[in-house]
């Protein structure tokens, strides 16, 4: 079935709209798919899965709540089921493991072969509850939890004093990093828990000293014994080739790192990937001394170009970029697509009249070295970071506001790149803008995060037309209608 023809059944009012919920939970120890409808549905014998009940325990709900991120923290779907438990008929699912398992959720028509449903979401339960006695809730999640997850929980070992401490990693290009001193009797040191690219230089109390490299585990061995503090600038994590892209690392990360990394092959949105590492190929790098979190490192790396790590409703991992006006051909929105007297202001973002950005990180702060480096390069150890500013004068005077910001922290390496984002973001962020919201049709319901719409109405100065990109969406897959937040 076509998209074209999946929205014009959704359109239909002879439309009998039916959800399939296929949700995981152990049951008494035993990982069991459980089967759940709004109205009812047997699967035939030639169905996958055949003969099979899809009970009437839905009540009301469907709705999933998809919205990217403008302050840099990640962004998250989320929905809520709810289910009949008239006289307890369902309190023992009380008793079952919900957290932390697979859901799916597929709309078609009670008429349809099981085969022609749609999957409108594949995320996770994050938990079941009740808000009163007939009534259970089912919270679903996007797949995004499944990486609120450390990185790693490798620790050295071993007899020495660092032995609790946890293996390094390094991704990309970083500066100045203090390694961790794996062997004193060797005077081994480790800066990345695999294969790395380069170690670019070693230094001692800032003074560029000889080591014997094994790049394959990320290990060097001095040559001589230290004198003070040893740093090192290093082009780590190589599976077979090296990157240092916000793209290629992002995906490194969410599919090589913690308890459950996602499917490289089922799990990453491959064009949208491609087209964020050609469209951005500023080198970026981040290193890890201690616990991290890999959806937190994963935002990290995605908002030093203002893009958020977005995980989508039916479970692909995307990186967005909030940028005006948005890629691609925007979708045409006007009076007909949406309900009478529903667009409104959402929301009115502040003006900034100044962007400061920190990048290239000094991740080892060192004070009073008196060996004999140039003074330049004292200087650049004694910052923790190099900052790259935008500012307005005349946006700061109309507005009054200070043309002071708070810095924020980025993980790229270059100064034009950081100056160029800079420039970037003061562009966006230093005039007035708006998030609409309406309530549209349903032949908006396959709108995406990031997309362009194009919206004419006869209010908000739209009459000619407003292009934007849609930050946040609201799906009803029972009553066919999504409430759409566009920034403009």
């Amino acid at each position: 079935m076509t998209d074209a023809e999946f929205l014009a059944w959704l359109k239909s009012p002879s439309a009998l709209r039916c959800a399939l919920v296929e949700a995981v939970a152990s049951v008494e120890g035993v990982e069991t798919t459980v089967y759940m409808s709004n109205l009812g549905y047997v699967t035939a014998p030639t169905d996958t899965p055949a003969s099979t009940c899809y009970h009437p325990a839905i009540a009301t709900g469907m709705e999933i709540t998809e919205r990217l991120s403008l302050d840099g923290t990640p962004s998250l779907s989320f929905g809520d089921i709810e289910l009949f438990n008239v006289d307890g008929e369902r309190d023992t699912w009380l008793d079952d493991i919900w957290a932390n398992r697979e859901i799916r959720v597929y709309i078609g028509d009670m008429q349809w072969a099981r085969e022609d449903f749609r999957l409108v979401f594949d995320g996770i339960t994050e938990d079941i509850g009740t808000r009163n006695r007939d009534r259970l809730n089912l919270k679903v999640r996007d797949k995004s939890q499944r990486l609120n997850t450390p990185l790693t929980e490798t620790k050295l070992g071993g007899a020495t004093a660092n032995a609790e401490r946890l293996k390094p990693l390094c991704f990309g290009e970083v500066h100045n990093i203090e390694p961790l001193l794996a062997d004193p009797a060797l005077l081994k040191f480790q800066v990345h828990q695999g294969a790395i690219e380069r170690v670019i230089e070693t230094r001692d109390n800032g003074v560029v000293v000889a080591t014997t490299n094994t790049l394959a585990a990320g290990t060097y061995v001095l040559n001589q014994a230290p004198v003070g503090q040893i740093t090192n600038s290093v082009q780590g994590d190589k599976p077979t080739t090296y990157g240092n892209t916000i793209a290629g690392l992002v995906r490194r990360i969410a599919t090589a790192y913690g308890a459950d990394p996602l499917d490289d092959a089922t799990e990453i949105d491959d064009a949208n990937f491609d087209a964020f590492d050609a469209a951005n190929t500023q080198p970026v790098g981040v290193y890890l001394s201690d616990r991290a979190n890999v959806l937190a490192v994963c935002q990290l790396l995605a908002g030093s170009l203002g893009a958020s790590v977005v995980m989508t409703a039916l479970g692909k991992l995307r990186l967005v970029k909030i940028e005006l006006p948005p890629p691609g051909t925007p979708t045409e929105v006007n009076d007909a697509n949406m309900k009478e007297h529903s667009l409104e202001v959402a929301e009115r973002l502040p003006v900034q009249a100044a962007v400061k950005l920190a990048y290239c990180q000094n991740y080892t702060v060192q004070a009073n070295l008196q060996t004999g480096i140039p003074a330049e390069h004292k200087d650049l150890y004694l910052q923790p970071w190099l900052f790259a500013n935008a500012a307005d004068s005349a946006v700061a005077a109309a507005y009054r506001i200070s043309e002071a910001p708070v810095a924020q922290e980025t993980c790229l390496q270059v100064t034009a790149d950081a100056q160029a984002e800079a420039v970037r973001r003061l562009a966006l962020r230093g005039v007035p803008r708006t998030i609409y919201s309406y309530k549209a049709f349903a032949e908006l319901m396959l709108e995406e995060l990031g997309g362009a719409q194009t919206i004419t109405h006869y209010r908000f100065g739209m009459a000619e037309g407003v292009t934007g990109q849609i930050v946040g969406l609201v799906k009803n897959w029972l009553t066919g209608t999504v409430t759409v937040e566009v920034l403009v």
